[in-house]
């Protein structure tokens, strides 16, 4: 056979009879690239160290005359504390049967009878080979994600302030992490929700395990069971290999559904049968595949909201809010705002190799008394803008533009004493400015609806997507 068709698996196989080896080897390098061949089980652990198998055969008896499996037994544990996920295939006398199947209740993969038949040995080892490649891949997924959540957490985005407010989110993140309670955030945009989520995780059992964010506005109604629960190649059109969801792709770890309070009513159900019995069905599947995922929610909806059934199921919101943290607005913890400024203007000089700035006290008044409808994320804006545009060393409140239109400020873009009427005028004569308009027509129906991007949206006659684009186009 052409080497360049043999397996690349290692194989060990561990017998006292020479004949039994000389036979074993004979056979696997027809198939296999590497095969070792052993009749003392003493070497076996340096055997594994030097080679690493994919696969080992090992006898069940070592002397003559024995036949209740004693000595395979003993090496049996022994390789399995050497490596948990060791490959083994026990190798044991016809009439044996009963020593085999106790070996596979103590870890052994399968067993083989002697004398055995090729073909089956081959069959038998085939799908050991394919388990011991399995193994493998697992445990690299389980390595990387533990390298992916370190360097995540070492990366991580900081939850910044002091004040009694955040102090109380915080005390209560402490004690609903190490839980694996659902945790339901509610929260304007721009909070810090998803921040919230990760450092959950964080502290939990699942730290070493991923953590998948899915953004529930995003997703269209059409994809929404695709996306979550995965399909099987040819379930629909465009279908042309299977696909994990979002949700089997958590098992083991966190999911963290941003904007849930955007789902659709007939929506809304099938993710809470999925939170009742914990088992996900890919589209096109005929079984369910069991899922272990604690389940992090966020949304911008009030309570007062959520709590209506036109817009969104009590049973469902009884399955999210085990705890229900409430973020408060950047308004409401102004206090905060310094030191939270301070820390984006040092990023945004590293990030952008500009001299250290500093904000000066006019600046940080100004940051403190301006209202941040969109909360940190404006105020991180604001901070990356001014910092890219100063020339100078020192920032100042007029480097944050808050006089201006289409810009972070404390009033409406037109003269500060002047009443807003929901017409888009002011108080003493009409302003057509376009960019004025809409930046007032926006925030007057944000103010509306509580900050809810769907409602608003809705309202507007625009996409959530939109909506967001002209929202960071005001700095809003």
């Amino acid at each position: 056979m052409d080497n360049m068709a043999l397996f690349r698996e290692k194989i060990l196989v561990v017998d006292d009879d020479e004949d039994i080896l000389v036979a074993a080897k004979y056979l696997l390098l027809r198939h296999y690239q590497a095969v070792t061949v052993c009749n003392e089980v003493e070497s076996i652990p340096s055997l594994m160290a030097e080679h690493g198998f994919d696969v080992i055969l090992l006898d069940m008896n070592f002397h003559p005359g024995q036949s209740d499996g004693e000595m395979g037994f003993i090496w049996l544990n022994k390789i399995l504390e050497l490596n948990p996920e060791q490959v083994v295939i026990m190798i044991t006398a016809h009439g044996g049967v009963d020593v085999a199947v106790e070996a596979l209740k103590q870890g052994a993969t399968d067993y083989v009878a002697k004398p055995w038949d090729n073909q089956k040995l081959l069959a038998t080892l085939s799908a050991a080979t394919q388990l011991s490649r399995s193994r493998a891949e697992a445990s690299k997924l389980r390595q990387s994600n533990k390298v992916l959540s370190q360097a995540s957490a070492h990366n991580k985005q900081t939850i910044l302030g002091d004040s009694l407010a955040l102090k109380q989110v915080m005390s209560l993140v402490g004690k609903a992490a190490p839980t694996d309670a659902n945790v339901l955030i509610l929260g304007e945009n721009g909070t810090g929700k998803e921040l919230v989520a990760k450092e959950i995780h964080r502290l939990s059992k699942r730290r070493d395990q991923v953590f998948i964010s899915v953004d529930m506005g995003a997703i269209s109604e059409s994809l929404f069971e695709p996306e979550l629960f995965g399909h099987k190649r040819g379930a629909f059109t465009g279908a042309k290999e299977d696909r994990v969801g979002y949700i089997e792709a958590a098992n083991g770890g966190s999911l963290f559904l941003d904007e849930v309070g955007n789902l659709p009513l007939h929506l809304q159900v099938k993710l809470l049968s999925v939170l009742e019995k914990r088992v996900v069905s890919p589209v096109g599947a005929t079984d369910s595949i069991p899922v272990n995922i604690r389940i992090i929610a966020a949304t911008n909806m009030s309570m007062t909201e959520l709590k209506d059934p036109q817009y969104f199921r009590q049973d469902l919101l009884f399955r999210l809010n085990t705890v229900e943290i409430f973020l408060p607005a950047l308004r409401d913890r102004a206090s905060d705002i310094p030191g939270i400024a301070n820390h984006f203007v040092e990023l945004y000089c590293q990030k952008y190799a500009k001299t250290h700035k500093r904000l000066n006290p006019g600046a940080i008044e100004a940051l403190t008394r301006y209202g941040w409808p969109g909360n940190v994320r404006a105020l991180r804006h604001a901070i990356e803008r001014a910092v890219i545009l100063s020339l100078n060393d020192e920032l100042e409140a007029e480097d944050f533009q808050f006089n201006q239109a289409g810009a972070e400020q404390s009033t409406p873009p037109n003269k500060g004493n002047e009443s807003i009427r929901s017409d888009g005028r002011n108080g003493s004569d009409q302003d057509l400015n376009l960019r004025r308009v809409e930046y007032r027509t926006i925030t007057l129906a944000l103010k509306k609806h509580g900050y809810n991007i769907s409602h608003t949206a809705k309202e507007l006659g625009l996409t959530r997507a939109a909506l967001y684009r002209r929202m960071e186009k005001y700095g809003i």
